[in-house]
């Protein structure tokens, strides 16, 4: 079973290519302050959660589709590179031109056609860098720290992949929780047999 620190990887925000001339591809690999779709939990990423130095210590390729077995559209290591990330109050945003390849012509004619239209990103979390809470008998995860970035992806279908970190995580808060509310109740049976 893995542990935090571990990959992740989120489908979230937009990509866009600029017109059917340019070969410059941007969109947003993840966006702050919006809650994810159900992961069996629901996820936000918090806006001090990535900095300048996530960036300068992360070697993030651009794969289409989390796949590096296809090949690189770009790369951005430790802040330097094909690969351009930036930080902005939306959220991580990257920019590359694609390659003239056959990989970079795929990726830019299903982004004319509609094919693509939204980005991933992999992750890691730092140690204690989420945090867990019960409402409404569903479960939140705050993302507080990111430790490191290993991709940002054009992808073909979006779908909420976790690896097993996150759902550990989630396994833990939800026992230590059950646990507690399992205790609550005996307290209160044995109040009520008091009186």
């Amino acid at each position: 079973m893995k542990k935090q620190n571990e990959k992740e990887i989120r489908n979230i925000g937009d990509i866009t290519s600029a017109n059917n001339e340019s070969r410059k591809v941007e969109g947003y690999a993840l966006v702050f302050n919006t809650e994810s779709e159900d992961l069996g939990f629901y996820e936000t990423i918090s806006q001090s959660a990535i900095n300048e130095e996530t960036i300068r210590k992360s070697d993030v390729m651009c794969l289409l589709d989390h796949s590096k077995n296809r090949g690189i559209l770009a790369r951005s290591r430790y802040g330097k590179g094909s690969l351009k990330l930036s930080i902005d109050e939306k959220g991580l945003k990257y920019e590359f031109d694609a390659p003239r390849t056959s990989l970079g012509d795929e990726l830019l004619e299903m982004l004319r056609r509609g094919d693509i239209n939204q980005s991933s990103f992999a992750f890691s979390v730092a140690t204690d860098g989420d945090k867990w809470e019960k409402r409404d008998n569903k479960y939140y995860r705050t993302i507080t720290k990111i430790e490191r970035l290993f991709d940002v992806s054009p992808v073909y279908t979006p779908a909420y992949t976790s690896t097993s970190v996150g759902c550990r995580n989630f396994d833990d808060f939800k026992k230590k929780i059950e646990y507690i509310e399992q205790l609550e109740k005996e307290i209160q049976d044995l109040n009520f047999e008091i009186k």
